[in-house]
C-alpha cells in the first residue's frame, strides 16, 4: 500500500483512471484515527464476546454500539464523516465477531490436546481463517447485498444510527441529543447489567431460577423441568434477535424438554429401547436418581445430538437455495473486473478490492494454512507420515467447506441478522465432514486411532469456522456501508484491520478465562471449586469429532434430528406461504433452542417479548424511530455490561487465588436469593425500558 496528497489510506493498487472520478473532495473514509478507535473498540467487544459465548453459547453483534460510541469520539473532529464512523464500526465489529471461534478452539482442551491456548497458533488460525473469511465474503457481496433481496435487519439499522448521528450537512439538533443520549442508555445499561452481576456474584442474588420434576405414571413418569437465567446479557441477546427467532427457538425448547426428554426418561421408553438393543442414558443410571440429574443427562447426551441433526439439515437446505444466487455474485464480480481492466469508471459504491489481489490474499492465506497443518503434522507422530495427504486434504476442505460455509452464514446474517446467525450449527456440519476425512485418511494411510487425529480435525474446522464467522459479520457490515454509500475496498481493508485487532486478544482472554473457570474435560482451574465455563458448542463440536473418530456417535440421533429437521423446513415452508410470510418457523432457530441450556434459551425468548412489547408500547409515539434504535443501544449496553464484568472477574480470580472473590453472602441461600434475584431482575428490566424510553422522547 502507498499513500496518494488528498488521498486518505489510498491503496497504489486502485488507478487513477477509475479512483479519481469517483473520489469525493475531502472525503474521509480509511483514516488512521479511525482505524485505532476500531481497532480499541475491537479488543473491547472481542473479550465481551469472548466471555459471554463460552458462559451461555452465544454472541452478539456489536456494530451499532460501535458505531454510538465512534460517533461520540469522533465528534471532537471537526473533519469527521459518516464514512469515518463506518470504518471503526466495521474494524471494531469484525474483531468482536472473530470471537466465536471460541466455539471451537476450547474443544482442543477438553480432548487434552493443549493445556493452554499457545498464542501464535491461536492468532494463526483466526488471522488465516479471517482474512480467507473476508476474500470470500468478496464475491458473495453481490450475490448476497446488493441483489441478494435480503433484509440484514442490523446492517439496516447499523445503517440508521450512522445517518442520524453522524456529522454531516444534514445533521440537525436532534441528532445530535438522540447520538448523546444514545451514548448514554449504552453506558446506563452496561452499569445496570455489570452491578447486577456484582450482585450475583456476591451471593445477593441468584443467577437462576430452575424446578425439575418428574411426570405422572399417567403422563409417562419422565423427567423434566423449567427455569431462566437472571442475566441481562442474555435478555439483551434476546432482545437483539426478535419476536420470530425467538418463538422459534421457544419451539425447539418445547421440542426437547416438553417432548423429547420426558419420552427418553420414561421408564416405558426405557424399556423398550433396552428390549430393542438401542443405547439409552437414562437406563444406566441408579434407580432413583433424581429428576434434575436424570433430565440434565438426556438432554446434553442425547437430545443436543437431535438438535444437532436439525442445525445440519437446515444448514445443507440453505446452501442448495444459494446455489443460483451464488453463481450470479461470482459472474457479476469477474464482470465488474473486466470493466475495471478496460479503464471503464465504476461507482464508488462499486468498487471492491480487484479479483486478482483478492485472489492473491487469498493465495496467500491457503500457504500459511498449509504450513499450519504440516507444522502441526510434523509434531504427532502418528500423523507425521501422512503429512502430504493430510495438508493437501486440509486445504480442499478449508476452500470447497469454507467457501460454503461462507454463503451459509453470509445468507443467514441478510435473513436475520449476524447476531442470530447460528454460526455453530454450521461448524457441527464442518467437524463431522472433517472427522469422516480423517477417518479416511486413517484408512488410507493405515494410521491408528490417535488423538492426534481428533485434534487435527479440530483444528481443520477452526479455520473453517473462522472463515464463517468473519463472512457472517462482514456481509452485515458491508449493507451498512451499501446505504452509507461507503466504498466497498475501503471497508475490507478495515475488516482485515478488524480480523487481526480480534485475533491477537482472543488467546490472551481464553488463557486467562481457562485458569479462572476451567472447561470441561480440560485441566483444573487453579482455584477448586471455581465454576467450570460451560462453552455449549465447544463442548459438542468435541464430542461430535471424538465419536465420529472413535466410532460411537450416535448416529441414530442425528438421523432422528435431521427427519425433526425435514419436517420443520416444509411446516416453514407451509407456514409462509399460508400467512404471506407474515409467520415464519426458521429452522435453525430451532435447533438452537435443541442445544442451548433450557435456563438460556427461556431468558431469550423473556428478551425477545420484552423486546417486541418495548416496540409496540412506542410504535404509535412521535418519537417511535428514536425510540425503537435506543431500545436496540440498551440491549447492546446490557450484553456489554454483563460480559465485561465476566472477563474482569477472571482476573480477580486468577490475581487472588478466590473463586468467589466477591461474595458478600455465604453459600447456603439459595431460596432467599432465588427470590431477591426474581424480583430485583423484574424491577430493573421495568425499569430500564422505562428510562430509554423517557430518554427517547426527550430527543
Amino acid at each position: 500500500m502507498g499513500l496518494r496528497p488528498g488521498r486518505t489510506w489510498e491503496p497504489i493498487f486502485m488507478t487513477d483512471a477509475v479512483a479519481a472520478p469517483q473520489t469525493r473532495k475531502g472525503r474521509l473514509e480509511l483514516t488512521l484515527r479511525a482505524l485505532v478507535l476500531g481497532c480499541l473498540l475491537a479488543v473491547i467487544f472481542t473479550a465481551a464476546n469472548t466471555y459471554l459465548g463460552l458462559l451461555v453459547g452465544l454472541t452478539f453483534a456489536s456494530a451499532i454500539p460501535a458505531a454510538v460510541i465512534s460517533m461520540a469520539v469522533l465528534r471532537a473532529f471537526k473533519t469527521s464523516t459518516i464514512w469515518e464512523n463506518m470504518t471503526v464500526q466495521t474494524v471494531a465489529s469484525v474483531g468482536g465477531a472473530m470471537s466465536s471461534i471460541i466455539f471451537v478452539l476450547p474443544g482442543l482442551v477438553m480432548i487434552g490436546w493443549w493445556l493452554e491456548f499457545p498464542f501464535w497458533q491461536s492468532v494463526a488460525i483466526c488471522i488465516l481463517g479471517g482474512v480467507l473469511g473476508v476474500t470470500f465474503s468478496i464475491p458473495l457481496r453481490r450475490a448476497l447485498v446488493t441483489g441478494g433481496g435480503l433484509p440484514y435487519p442490523e446492517g439496516v439499522a447499523a445503517a440508521e444510527v450512522l445517518k442520524v448521528g453522524s456529522r454531516g450537512s444534514e445533521q440537525t439538533e436532534s441528532a445530535v441529543r438522540e447520538n448523546k443520549s444514545g451514548l448514554w442508555v449504552v453506558v446506563g445499561g452496561a452499569a445496570v447489567s455489570a452491578g447486577y452481576a456484582l450482585l450475583v456474584a456476591g451471593r445477593v442474588f441468584a443467577g437462576e431460577a430452575a424446578k425439575f420434576f418428574k411426570l405422572p405414571t399417567a403422563l409417562g413418569g419422565g423427567a423434566t423441568g423449567m427455569g431462566f437465567g437472571m442475566q441481562f446479557a442474555l435478555l439483551g441477546a434476546g432482545h437483539l434477535i426478535g419476536l420470530t427467532v425467538g418463538l422459534a427457538q421457544l419451539f425447539g425448547l418445547i421440542l426437547a424438554w416438553a417432548i423429547a426428554v420426558p419420552v427418553l426418561t420414561s421408564p416405558d421408553t426405557v424399556a423398550w429401547l433396552t428390549a430393542h438393543g438401542i443405547p439409552s442414558i437414562a437406563s444406566t443410571l441408579p434407580a432413583g436418581t433424581g429428576a434434575e440429574d436424570l433430565a440434565g443427562r438426556v438432554w446434553s447426551r442425547e437430545v443436543r445430538f437431535m438438535g444437532a441433526g436439525v442445525i445440519g439439515v437446515a444448514a445443507i437446505w440453505t446452501l442448495i437455495k444459494l446455489a443460483g444466487p451464488l453463481v450470479g455474485g461470482l459472474t457479476s464480480a469477474l464482470a465488474a473486473n473486466a470493466r475495471r481492466n478496460h479503464g471503464e469508471a465504476l461507482e464508488l459504491t462499486e468498487q471492491d478490492l480487484p479479483i486478482k489481489l483478492v485472489g492473491g490474499i487469498s493465495v496467500v492465506c491457503l500457504i500459511g494454512i498449509a504450513g499450519l497443518l504440516a507444522w502441526f503434522a510434523q509434531t504427532a507422530p502418528a500423523l507425521a507420515g501422512s503429512t502430504p495427504l493430510l495438508v493437501i486434504g486440509g486445504l480442499v476442505y478449508v476452500v470447497l467447506i469454507g467457501f460454503a460455509v461462507a454463503a451459509i452464514c453470509g445468507y443467514m446474517a441478510g435473513l436475520i441478522g449476524s447476531s442470530n446467525s447460528p454460526v455453530s450449527g454450521v461448524g457441527i456440519l464442518a467437524v463431522v465432514i472433517a472427522s469422516l476425512l480423517m477417518l479416511g485418511v486413517m484408512t488410507i494411510a493405515g494410521v491408528p486411532a490417535d488423538p492426534s487425529i481428533i485434534a487435527f480435525a479440530l483444528i481443520v474446522t477452526a479455520v473453517v469456522f473462522a472463515v464463517a464467522v468473519i463472512a457472517n459479520d462482514n456481509l452485515q457490515d458491508l449493507k451498512t456501508g451499501q446505504l452509507v454509500e461507503a466504498t466497498p475496498w475501503r471497508q475490507q481493508v478495515a475488516l482485515i484491520v478488524g480480523v487481526g485487532a480480534g485475533a491477537i486478544v482472543i488467546p490472551l482472554i481464553l488463557n486467562l478465562l481457562n485458569q479462572a473457570f476451567g472447561f470441561e474435560g480440560g485441566p483444573p482451574a487453579i482455584v477448586e471449586g471455581a465454576k467450570t465455563l460451560a462453552a455449549p458448542q465447544a463442548t459438542l463440536i468435541s464430542a461430535l469429532a471424538r465419536g465420529v473418530i472413535g466410532g460411537d456417535l450416535r448416529w441414530d440421533l442425528i438421523g432422528l434430528g435431521a427427519v425433526i429437521g425435514v419436517v420443520i423446513i416444509i411446516l416453514d415452508a407451509v407456514l409462509e406461504k399460508a400467512t404471506g410470510k407474515k409467520i415464519k418457523l426458521p429452522p435453525l432457530a430451532v435447533g438452537i433452542g435443541f442445544y442451548l441450556p433450557a435456563a438460556v434459551t427461556t431468558m431469550l425468548v423473556i428478551g425477545a417479548v420484552c423486546g417486541w412489547l418495548y416496540d409496540k408500547a412506542v410504535s404509535s409515539t412521535r418519537y417511535a424511530d428514536v425510540a425503537r434504535r435506543m431500545g436496540v443501544l440498551l440491549a447492546s449496553g446490557l450484553i456489554v455490561g454483563e460480559s465485561l464484568f465476566g472477563v474482569f472477574t477472571a482476573g480477580v480470580i486468577v490475581a487472588t487465588r478466590d473463586d468467589a472473590p466477591f461474595a458478600m453472602l455465604p453459600e447456603g441461600s439459595t431460596w432467599p436469593a432465588m427470590l431477591a434475584g426474581i424480583v430485583g431482575f423484574a424491577v430493573a428490566v421495568v425499569g430500564l425500558y422505562a428510562w430509554t424510553r423517557s430518554r427517547a422522547s426527550k430527543v
